[in-house]
């Protein structure tokens, strides 16, 4: 696998993926834990783990979605992230906890690159370059998680939406003529998992925006219209500019 990687000119590795992990890292950096991993597919509607199963390795994707879940006592579900290819499915070994805090559904047939967390232990020590580019990714991730909560505490279930349709148009938007359009199609039910609100709420505040002339649905699909409308309800602090690698979903 590590060849193959090597093969591929910096800017491809880009356009396979400009938000994924690849953009920490040098072409030898990132063979270095390439090399680690081994092959692992996964169908739709399977889970790489559950919430409670044991930790220890590390999953990149190199095609299909895969979604992240948190479950409460009360038994509700809410939606962490929907990550693609390119990204990183993790959690550290700490000395303290041992297990996954979350679950990892495949939204569609998935190839994997399995990694052992004891074998990037090693990578670490080792060479100090890849270290500190593997801290820069995990600042960034923190980063979207702490920015995902500000938006869902602070500026309630409208903001926490909109947030969420600027995120989504960042991870999954194409260029159309009417705006951005999503291509990722999530029900109304998986989108009130991800801001932690019901489906009629979200009902009603999709078509709120529709009406406003915000959003448009079109075969199933939301079309951003006024882009900075949304960024207002959620009072976006860095846009125009917002990094991608920040907010996405």
């Amino acid at each position: 696998m590590g060849e193959a990687l090597r093969n591929k000119t910096a800017k491809e590795r880009e356009e396979d993926n400009g938000l994924g992990i690849h953009r920490f890292f040098s072409e030898d950096q990132f063979a270095r834990i390439d090399e680690l991993m081994y092959p692992k597919r996964a169908e739709k509607g399977s889970y790489l783990f559950w919430e409670g199963d044991p930790a220890g390795k590390l999953y990149y994707l190199r095609s299909g979605k895969v979604k992240l879940r948190k479950s409460t006592d009360e038994g509700k579900d809410f939606t962490l992230s929907i990550l693609q290819r390119g990204d990183l499915i993790w959690e550290p070994e700490n000395g303290l906890t041992s297990v996954h805090s979350f679950s990892a559904e495949v939204l569609e047939d998935a190839e994997l690159g399995v990694v052992q967390w004891k074998d990037l232990e090693i990578l670490l020590y080792r060479y100090g370059d890849f270290a500190v580019r593997f801290m820069n990714w995990m600042a960034v991730g923190q980063r979207v998680s702490e920015s995902k909560f500000r938006d869902l505490l602070l500026f309630g279930k409208p903001g926490a939406l909109a947030s969420t349709l600027i995120r989504m148009a960042n991870t999954y938007g194409v260029a159309v003529p009417e705006g951005i359009k999503i291509t990722l199609k999530l029900t109304n039910t998986e989108i009130a998992d991800l801001i932690g609100t019901s489906r009629e709420s979200v009902n009603r505040m999709l078509n709120d925006l529709k009406i406003e002339g915000i959003i448009d649905i079109r075969q199933g699909r939301i079309v951003i219209v006024r882009l900075n409308a949304l960024r207002e309800i959620c009072h976006c602090p860095t846009c125009p500019g917002c990094p991608k690698e920040i907010c996405r979903i």
